[in-house]
């Protein structure tokens, strides 16, 4: 008989997805010769055995198509067309995008991301999100592509880059089960991540792969820091808002972006975590726009600190960091409203500037490294704190200055932004 290391000898598939063994004087060709195949095929399944046999699959695979065939239908590709701005040529042309969203409650709404439908809206209130003269917004369902249904906007948190849509004519839609949300805190690194969305306009596209990273803090659409879930299931332009799945068919994360220097995917996704969107839907039902970044728009309304900030100590070039001796991190006072609250409490802003590969950095102004005790690493830092007080309120802002820190207490008012 052969030699018996030849049980141990790993098979490949031929062109028509059959298994053979490489080496010459295998198992299996000794097995041909002798006339025993038969035999032997009735307790192994290595030799010639096609992969599409009945009961071939394996228990991964089949776990993947049992949750594409229960979301699928539920993920829906977004239309969006907006008329071009005014500098664009031709003046007036239609732009068109698009992206991914899945239903999410027995009503049949959707959520997609916020950054997909922003070119869309137009004016907002506090309980309602309009489109944009002559844009539009529409859905596809799995089952018939072809048929648009068009959408409103309920709500959006541009915070986490999340958007509802509710349809307009609800009963010529497609009744299709919401997909159930996962417990995103419970996500661990390793386990499966099934996207289905609609890549380069490609409708419902599958790809699987692994929870790569949990919390992997990066700055979202409006700056703030949002605590993503990345994964290796390949994302691309047009999966932007669909669900990033978990073995339960349950969604970890709202497929949201990609970290790839071309823009395609390069092994690196980002989704975000679910639990977020659980906090948010609130807020997203009671429609208009929610979350800091709404707040921070209305500014010119509320109390302020009286300073421009913005700009970041991580920003600054890692030797005229070291040369000017700034703190590890921090937001740099770019200029200070004359007579406001930040002026009358001494705050400086900057004395010049030096230019580094034409970009100005500012020098000799204070940096903001803490506010109320709380760490300061970027601006929304600061406007998280401001955005909760009211006008009178005192609060103590840490200061980086000329090598050493100092607290100053600043009295909150309404300043005029054009100061």
């Amino acid at each position: 008989m052969s030699n018996p290391e030849a049980l141990n000898q790993a098979p490949s598939i031929d062109p028509g997805g059959r298994a053979w063994w490489r080496r010459p004087g295998s198992l299996c060709r000794t097995l041909l010769g002798s006339g025993l195949l038969l035999g032997f095929l009735a307790v192994a399944s290595g030799c010639a055995v096609g992969v599409d046999a009945p009961g071939a699959r394996l228990a991964y695979e089949l776990n993947t198509i049992e949750v594409v065939r229960a979301a699928g239908p539920s993920v829906v590709s977004v239309r969006v067309s907006a008329v071009g701005e005014q500098n664009e040529r031709p003046p007036g042309s239609q732009r068109v995008a698009g992206g991914s969203g899945f239903v999410v409650d027995e009503e049949g709404r959707i959520i997609t991301n916020f950054h997909v439908v922003a070119m869309a809206i137009g004016e907002t209130s506090d309980d309602r999100v309009e489109l944009a003269p002559g844009a539009s917004l529409s859905v596809s369902y799995l089952g018939s592509p072809e048929i648009e249904h068009p959408v409103r906007v309920v709500g959006a948190n541009p915070d986490v880059d999340l958007a509802l849509l509710e349809l307009r004519r609800p009963g010529e839609a497609p009744t299709v089960a919401a997909i159930p949300l996962a417990d995103s805190d419970r996500v661990l690194v390793g386990q499966k991540a099934i996207a289905i969305g609609n890549p380069f306009g490609l409708h419902s596209s599958v790809t699987a792969g692994i929870v790569s990273a949990v919390e992997r803090h990066q700055p979202g659409l409006v700056g703030i820091d949002i605590p993503y879930i990345q994964t290796d299931a390949a994302i691309n332009p047009g999966n932007s808002g669909g669900p990033l799945l978990n073995s339960a068919g349950q969604v970890v994360g709202i497929n949201n972006t990609i970290l790839a220097p071309a823009g395609a995917f390069a092994g690196i996704g980002l989704a975000v975590p679910s639990n977020l969107l659980r906090e948010a839907m609130q807020e997203l039902l009671a429609g208009g726009l929610s979350g800091l970044a709404a707040a921070a728009a209305q500014l010119p309304d509320r109390p302020r600190l009286g300073l421009q900030i913005g700009l970041r100590v991580a920003d600054y070039p890692r030797a005229l960091r070291e040369h000017l001796g700034l703190p590890a991190q921090g937001v740099v006072v770019t200029g200070v409203s004359k007579d406001g609250p930040a002026d009358r409490a001494g705050i400086r802003g900057p004395e010049g500037a030096v230019l580094i590969d034409d970009e100005p950095y500012p020098v000799g102004m204070d940096v903001i490294t803490a506010i109320e005790g709380q760490p300061v690493a970027r601006a929304i830092d600061v406007q998280r704190v401001i955005l909760e007080r009211e006008a009178g309120d005192v609060v103590t802002v840490t200061l980086w200055r000329d090598g050493s820190e100092t607290e100053v207490e600043i009295a909150l008012e309404v300043v005029p932004v054009d100061d």
